[in-house]
């Protein structure tokens, strides 16, 4: 079993002989300093006023980011760039960037930020199990992805993330 996340603005390139069992559909959330918190839910072309800590424009993420703020209508200019969503939120807390970071690599516990979601068009990526096709039920992977599924849906806080 392997697990994995694709962007919903990717195509399923899932080959062939290998299942995909979703888990759970995570959206980026916009992250801002607790002390600059901006009501949500937030329109994506409002972050066009903000200082941007973003993902490369060459991963999945950054690609789903600059996709999404090109159909709202404008182009990121991200004044910070890195992979690191540890480094993102130290920005953020720092007040000197916003971010948008999926809603499951924010610890709950993180003192000094505030979250929103996007308003409209959320930019989401799939959480997903893939394991080998096979002609006969698994009953050990079966309880694995059905355990995946239960974790996924407790761990699903949304309400239960930092507000300053």
């Amino acid at each position: 079993m392997v697990l994995g996340q694709r962007y919903h603005h990717l195509p399923d390139t899932t080959p062939r002989g290998v299942d995909v069992s979703p888990l759970l559909d995570d959206p980026l959330l916009v992250v801002t300093a607790a002390d600059r918190t901006v009501e949500g839910p937030i329109a994506l072309r409002e972050l066009d006023a903000h200082t941007l800590a973003l993902p490369p424009a060459a991963t999945d993420c950054g690609q789903a980011i600059l996709g999404a703020c090109r159909k709202a209508g404008f182009t990121p200019a991200a004044r910070y760039v890195t992979a690191d969503i540890a480094a993102q939120l130290t920005l953020v807390r720092a007040g000197l960037a916003t971010a948008l970071v999926p809603r499951t690599a924010i610890d709950p516990a993180t003192s000094g930020i505030h979250t929103a979601p996007l308003d409209g068009h959320p930019i989401r990526r799939l959480l997903f199990a893939a394991t080998r096709h096979t002609e006969t039920v698994n009953p050990t992977t079966t309880a694995l992805i059905a355990a995946l599924r239960t974790a996924a849906r407790q761990g699903d806080r949304a309400t239960d993330l930092p507000e300053g």
